[in-house]
C-alpha cells in the first residue's frame, strides 16, 4: 500500500477494498524507511475497514505493529453507529503517565542520587507478577473503580489538590464496578501501588531545557529542577478485562453481521448490551489505573521525604492515560458529534478553551507526557487548535518500539547496558535483567524525531525536555 504525501508529515492512505475511511499516518520523512510500513499500514487499513469510522484511521509518529489496532493508533468512531474494540484499547487499559514536580533542583537530587534510587524501589514493588502482600476483596476494589484517584485519596493516600491535576479529576463517572469479572478482581486484588514490568518505571529527571517559559510557569516548570515521571497501568486487573472481552467480542461481531479484516479487532457496536458492558468494564479499569498511579506517586513522596528531608515536595504537573476509548464531542463537517474515540498508545491533548481542562490549564491546553526510553529525553508538550481538528486532539504517547522485546533481548547485554547507563550517571534498579534488556534506548525510536514530527504537524508544541537521573524499571 503505497502512501501519499499530503502535508508535513503527513503520509495518506487512500482507501481500498473495504476501507470506509483513508489512513493517514504521522512521520519524518526520513522515519518512514524505518518503519515497518506494511505491518503498520496494513493494521490502519484494517481499522479503516471498522463499522462507523469517523474521518480517517490513524497513526502517531510512534506508531508499531500490536494487537490488532497499531500501537500509537487512533481511531474514532460514531457514539450513534459506530463500534468499540479492545484492540483499539489494548490490553494494560488506562495505561498512562503521572508527571511530578519536586521543590528540590536536580542539583540537590544528585548528591543523594544513589539513595534515593534505592529508597524508590524499595517502596514501588515491581517486576512480574508484583504484589503488595495486602489483599483487597472484590467488595473491597468496587470502590477503586468506581472512585479511581479519588478512593485513594479518600484513604490518605494523597490530597485533594492532587485530583485537579488528573485526567477526569482523578476518576470517570462512567465505570460500571459489576462488570469485571471475579477473574479479573481476584488478579488485581494485590497489585494496587505496584509497577509493574515491560515498560513500565520510574524516573527520577531533570528538566534539560525550557522552549516555552509562559507555559511552563503555568505547568510548574524551570529548567535544572528534579521531577519524578511515572509509567504503569491496571496491570492483571485491565489485562484481564480485555482478554475476556476479546473473546466476548468475537461472537457479537459475528452476531451483529460484522465483517473483520482480522479477528484481533473482534467488536460490537457501541450501543449493544455487549459493547456497553465492555465500555463499563474498561471504564472500571481505567479508575483501577488512576488509583494505582495515585498510590505510586504517595509512596514516592514517602521515599522523597526520606531522604532529603520535608523540603522534598512533589506538586502533581498532570496525570494522563494512553490506552482508553472516551466519549468525546468533536466537530465533524463543521457539526458537533459524539464519538468513541480510541486510542492505543496515544495520548489525548486538548487545546486552549477546551471546556474539560482543569482551571489551571484553561488558558494552555493540558500537558502531554512523553516519555523516551532510560537513556534518553523525555518531553512535556501541550495540544494545539490543529489537534482537533485533524486527530481528534490526539498525539504521540512515547518513543514507540523499533524492535520487538525478543529481539532487544538477544542482542543487548545487560550487564553492558547498565555500564553503559551507569558512564551517563543514570543510576539503574530492576527487577530482571532480561527486561533490562527488552527495554534497551536501542529497542526504540528517536523520541526527539517522534516529538518533532507532532510539532512540525502542528498537532502539539514543545514545552520541556527532562533527562534521566534514575530509572526504576520493572
Amino acid at each position: 500500500m503505497k502512501l501519499q504525501k499530503n502535508g508535513e508529515c503527513r503520509w495518506l492512505l487512500p482507501r481500498s477494498g473495504a476501507m470506509l475511511v483513508p489512513g493517514e499516518i504521522f512521520a519524518l520523512p526520513d522515519m518512514l524507511s524505518a518503519l515497518d510500513t506494511d505491518k503498520v499500514t496494513g493494521q490502519v487499513a484494517n481499522v479503516a475497514c471498522l463499522p462507523g469510522i469517523i474521518g480517517a484511521a490513524l497513526a502517531m509518529p510512534d506508531a508499531h505493529w500490536g494487537y490488532g489496532f497499531p500501537i500509537g493508533g487512533v481511531a474514532a468512531m460514531d457514539a450513534a453507529e459506530g463500534v468499540i474494540s479492545p484492540g483499539g484499547v489494548g490490553y494494560d487499559i488506562s495505561c498512562g503517565v503521572r508527571l511530578l514536580a519536586c521543590t528540590l533542583d536536580a542539583a540537590d537530587i544528585k548528591k543523594k542520587l544513589s539513595e534515593i534510587a534505592d529508597a524508590l524501589y524499595k517502596a514501588v514493588p515491581s517486576g512480574v507478577g508484583s504484589e503488595t502482600g495486602n489483599r483487597l476483596s472484590e467488595n473491597e476494589l468496587r470502590p477503586v473503580c468506581e472512585k479511581g484517584a479519588r478512593w485513594a485519596v479518600e484513604k490518605g493516600f494523597g490530597e485533594a489538590a492532587d485530583l485537579e491535576c488528573c485526567e477526569d479529576e482523578g476518576a470517570t463517572a462512567q465505570a460500571d464496578a459489576s462488570a469485571p469479572s471475579a477473574r479479573a478482581y481476584e488478579r488485581g486484588a494485590a497489585q494496587l501501588g505496584t509497577l509493574g514490568s515491560g515498560n513500565h518505571f520510574i524516573e527520577v529527571q531533570e528538566v534539560s531545557e525550557i522552549f516555552d517559559a509562559k507555559t511552563a510557569e503555568v505547568f510548574g516548570l524551570h529548567r535544572g529542577q528534579a521531577v519524578v515521571l511515572v509509567h504503569t497501568g491496571s496491570r492483571g486487573f485491565g489485562y484481564q478485562i480485555c482478554d475476556e472481552y476479546v473473546r466476548l467480542m468475537l461472537t457479537a461481531a459475528r452476531r451483529y453481521g460484522i465483517s473483520l479484516p482480522d479477528r484481533q479487532l473482534a467488536c460490537a457496536p457501541v450501543n449493544s448490551p455487549e459493547g456497553k458492558k465492555y465500555f463499563g468494564a474498561m471504564c472500571a479499569a481505567s479508575n483501577y489505573a488512576r488509583a494505582n498511579r495515585q498510590m505510586i506517586a504517595y509512596a514516592i513522596r514517602g521515599a522523597f521525604r526520606r531522604v532529603f528531608g520535608a523540603s522534598a515536595a512533589l506538586a502533581p504537573v498532570y496525570d494522563v492515560s494512553h490506552n482508553i476509548a472516551k466519549m468525546e464531542t468533536h466537530i465533524v463537517a463543521g457539526t458537533p458529534k459524539k464519538l468513541c474515540v480510541h486510542r492505543k498508545g496515544a495520548t489525548r491533548a486538548f487545546a486552549a478553551g477546551h471546556p474539560d481542562l482543569p482551571a489551571r490549564y484553561k488558558n494552555t491546553g493540558h500537558p502531554v507526557l512523553v516519555p523516551g526510553s532510560m537513556g534518553t529525553s523525555s518531553y512535556v508538550l501541550v495540544g494545539t487548535a490543529r489537534a482537533a481538528e485533524i486527530t481528534f486532539a490526539s498525539v504521540c504517547h512515547g518513543a514507540g518500539r523499533a524492535m520487538s522485546r525478543t529481539k532487544a533481548a538477544g542482542c543487548v547485554d545487560a550487564r553492558d547496558l547498565r555500564r553503559e547507563l551507569s558512564g551517563m550517571c543514570i543510576e539503574v534498579r530492576c527487577a530482571s535483567m532480561r527486561g533490562l534488556a527488552e527495554e534497551a534506548p536501542c529497542a526504540y525510536k528517536d523520541v526527539s524525531g517522534v516529538v518533532e514530527t507532532c510539532r512540525i504537524s502542528g498537532i502539539a508544541a514543545k514545552v520541556a525536555r527532562m533527562k534521566p537521573l534514575a530509572v526504576i524499571k520493572g
